[in-house]
């Protein structure tokens, strides 16, 4: 949901700030007070290209910057964490800034610096027929609708309708499977030429490997080991010169620390409290008499091995040729001679695996196509009840004169939707061509179709925000009623932003705002703000009788308030 819209420069509008509300939300305003350039400020927070000819006369930038409630989008808060950006409260404040300076604008996400492609995959995606992915906002108007144009909606929205949609997560991730495994079938076949020259050098390495014995942290211990024997004189005569100081010379620590406890027993009987204080002594000595006894052990170990230098050494050569070809640590190596044995048993065993990956291709193409027939036939027979449904609310919006078909062919080749294609299609007469909604349908009918589309199919899982332009465009009177109430139902649970010109339309608001120009000698400027209770009536009586609002059109815009909010 958009909760927050701020432009500043941009064009006429010189700083305009709006609170948007979950329900609702109503804009109007006179003709050229901006509603448009309000449009394409929205624009550019979908990832609408910017021109540097859109900055504000005497500014150096235009900002644009919305922020959006994530709370129930739990998809775009993973989509930006994949993309390293923190979604704090469950909010994503986008800022695009329009420099006069370079043809480029930046683009912000929760501060972090972005591109416009990653802007509209997060904002406003294309739905993709690889993807489920759903945008923040869907906006409809005369030049602008990402997503009705597209076939893959309209097999979503068909889906949606028809419980497909939850058959398909099953099927992509089976598809994804099958298309792994033909990969993988293919790599096999591809590798029969070189397994016999592949599988000779693995057997090489594995048994270089091999015959060195190696254990792990074995190279520590080799290391250790060969500088004690290098250095076994040094180590020798430290150990002999503390042996001697500690404990065999005439002058070491045990001689003096004896002495000193012999003479405080000497002189107990003058006070005995002086031998208590010498008892730590005595256990001092201890301790040093047995540190030099292990110091004499020590030493006899420390004898010069040359055979078992040379031994170490040879041993730890053979290491370091390892250690270039394989990991620089005894562990990382073993873990290589692991992997290397793995690869050894799936050439050794190629021919047996590829069958297996074979049987089980064929089983998943089965699988799939028992799914695909079954999804198309759903579909087929779904696509006739949402004709006749979408049929209906087009009546109900004074659109008669056109037909509302959806078309569903068999593909020859699987995807991961499944084998059907499906494509909106309308028609002004029973004698005429289906033609592609994409390319003959006007934004006004557009914006229709999608609000019959959206009664009929239902609100999605994932709420957003539908900006709705020009929706009302060509009715009046009881259809225009039928309009803002199918409005208002839409808008349950979810945000919608509509445009209108139309006082029926404009009394089913949750909150209306006013769209206003201001000139002066110096500068145009356009204002936006919240219309409470009397301002709102004196706007919807203003949309009823134009310029001079009179008794009649403000009764009038108050009984439409309050027949709107039973």
């Amino acid at each position: 949901m958009l909760l927050e819209l701020k432009v500043s420069n941009f064009a006429i509008i010189d700083n305009v700030h709006i609170a948007f509300r979950p329900g609702l939300n109503i804009l109007s305003g006179e003709t050229g007070a901006g509603k448009s350039i309000l449009l394409k400020s929205l624009g550019l927070l979908m990832g609408e290209k910017a021109a540097s000819e859109s900055v504000r006369t005497g500014a150096e930038q235009a900002v644009i910057e919305g922020s959006f409630d994530l709370s129930h989008r739990s998809d775009i808060r993973q989509r930006l964490q994949d993309m390293g950006i923190d979604a704090i409260d469950d909010q994503l404040v986008v800022r695009r800034i329009v420099s006069l300076q370079t043809t480029k604008s930046r683009v912000y996400l929760n501060g972090s610096l972005s591109t416009l492609a990653s802007l509209r995959d997060v904002v406003a995606p294309l739905v993709e027929v690889t993807g489920q992915a759903v945008p923040l906002i869907e906006m409809t108007g005369q030049h602008e609708n990402r997503n009705l144009m597209s076939r893959a909606y309209h097999l979503d929205l068909l889906d949606q309708y028809t419980g497909v949609w939850k058959l398909r997560a099953a099927f992509e991730e089976k598809f994804a499977r099958l298309q792994n495994l033909r990969e993988e079938v293919e790599q096999i076949r591809s590798d029969a030429r070189n397994r016999a020259q592949r599988l000779d050098f693995l057997v090489y390495q594995r048994d270089e490997i091999k015959a060195l014995g190696l254990k792990q942290g074995e190279d520590e211990e080799i290391e250790n080991e060969t500088k004690r024997l290098k250095h076994s004189a040094r180590l020798e005569e430290f150990a002999s010169q503390a042996e001697d100081m500690l404990y065999a010379g005439d002058d070491s620590v045990t001689s003096r620390l004896h002495y000193v406890i012999q003479r405080a027993n000497d002189l107990r009987t003058i006070d005995p409290k002086l031998a208590q204080l010498m008892e730590p002594l005595n256990q001092a000595r201890t301790l040093i008499s047995e540190v030099s006894y292990e110091v004499r052990d020590y030493t006899k170990n420390l004898e010069a091995d040359p055979g078992r230098l040379d031994e170490l050494e040879e041993r730890l050569s053979r290491l370091r040729l390892l250690q270039k070809k394989y990991g620089s640590t005894a562990n990382e190596i073993l873990s290589a001679l692991e992997e290397i044995e793995r690869e050894i048993h799936q050439l050794e065993n190629a021919d047996e695996i590829l069958d297996e990956k074979v049987a089980e291709v064929a089983r998943l193409e089965a699988e799939l196509h028992e799914s695909a027939v079954d999804m198309h036939n759903r579909r087929t027979s779904g696509a006739k009840l949402l004709e006749k449904g979408v049929a209906e609310e087009l009546k109900d919006l004074n659109m008669k004169g056109v037909d509302f078909l959806v078309q569903v062919d068999w593909s020859d080749s699987i995807s991961s939707t499944g084998q059907s294609h499906a494509e909106f299609m309308t028609r002004s007469s029973k004698a005429d061509v289906p033609r592609p909604l994409a390319k003959f349908a006007s934004g006004g009918e557009l914006s229709r179709i999608l609000l019959s589309m959206k009664q009929v199919v239902g609100a999605s899982q994932h709420p957003r925000t539908y900006l709705f332009d020009e929706v009302d465009a060509g009715v009046s009177g009881p259809t225009a009623e039928k309009v803002g109430r199918k409005l208002k139902r839409i808008a349950k649970g979810q945000q919608v932003i509509c445009i209108t010109h139309l006082p029926q339309v404009a009394s089913f608001g949750d909150v209306h705002f006013c769209i206003q120009k201001n000139q002066s000698k110096k500068s145009v400027q356009t204002e936006v703000a919240e219309l409470r209770k009397e301002d709102r009536v004196k706007e919807i009586a203003r949309l009823i009788s134009g310029e001079k609002i009179t008794q009649t059109s403000l009764a009038h815009a108050e009984q439409l308030l309050a027949d709107s909010h039973l």
